[in-house]
């Protein structure tokens, strides 16, 4: 993977070009290209096993690719890159996962937790915290709904509460430029899921300074209306990537997941079905 230095243009966010991994002579990743640009919001779609996870962890930084190069704000990933360089890199990447959620002290509350957004940290161990700093936090749990949490530690959170307090995590970052959502809505109930999904389009729909989504999933139910483009990814490949209109397609999703599906539109919204049905828009 390459280590020079490069511009993006004024309107880029993400660029990944021609990124490969090749692991014990399997192609995990297969040349994939694609760019995000300002004013974006992407779904990033596919079977398990399709090289969703793969590809987030290479834009994070914690898998290097064979070949191929990232760039994020001018600046593209490589294996000489410094560990200081690597924590600016993820300061921009709003990242929202089980992985992170696993980490997390149960009797940290969730002020604590949005505080060491700041810092990029897990379990949040200063003594000393600037008034700026919890001033920032108390803003950003007003702004996801959860100031009457604050106190509240995370193993008497909701599943629903937590991934509201993670993305207040991530909000915390003054440099954030990516708000990424690995499967989010994992382990919600229907109605967490649409109340989740509310909360989501809220925060990113029509906010000049709102972040651009990545919001990662193999459920097209959960694309919520605010996904302006989508990317689908079939053993590492990328076999449709641009506005959501024009790469989710029922061909497109039935080579995806390997078996004959009808997609449908209600309202914005998509549901897959095996079967056709008489009701809804066919696309």
């Amino acid at each position: 993977m390459t280590t020079e230095f490069h511009s993006l243009s004024r309107s880029q966010v993400l660029s990944v070009q021609d990124v490969s991994v090749i692991r014990n002579g399997r192609t995990i990743l297969d040349q994939v290209n694609w760019e995000v640009f300002r004013g974006e919001h992407w779904t990033v779609l596919g079977a398990n096993g399709s090289g969703k996870t793969s590809l987030l962890n290479v834009i994070l930084g914690y898998l290097t690719a064979t070949s191929g190069t990232v760039l994020l704000k001018g600046r593209d990933t490589g294996p000489d890159m410094p560990n200081e360089d690597w924590d600016n890199w993820r300061k921009q990447i709003g990242f929202v996962s089980s992985s992170i959620a696993s980490l997390i002290d149960p009797e940290e509350t969730a002020f604590e937790i949005v505080l060491a957004g700041r810092h990029a940290m897990i379990n949040y161990w200063r003594k000393r915290t600037p008034e700026e700093e919890k001033l920032a936090a108390q803003a950003i749990l007003e702004k996801i709904e959860c100031a009457h949490l604050a106190n509240q530690p995370w193993r008497f959170l909701s599943q629903g509460e937590r991934q509201r307090i993670l993305i207040g995590r991530a909000l915390m970052s003054p440099d954030m430029k990516l708000l990424v959502l690995d499967e989010p809505c994992a382990g919600l109930d229907p109605v967490a899921r649409e109340n989740f999904m509310v909360f989501v389009e809220k925060l990113i729909s029509k906010k000049r300074n709102a972040p651009t989504l990545l919001l990662v999933t193999h459920h097209v139910e959960e694309i919520m209306t605010a996904i302006t483009h989508a990317l689908i990814l079939k053993d590492g490949k990328v076999i449709a990537s641009g506005e959501k209109s024009r790469a989710l397609r029922s061909a497109t999703l039935s080579e995806a997941f390997g078996t004959d599906l009808m997609l449908r539109r209600y309202n914005g919204r998509y549901r897959l079905y095996h079967q056709e049905e008489t009701s809804g828009e066919v696309v």
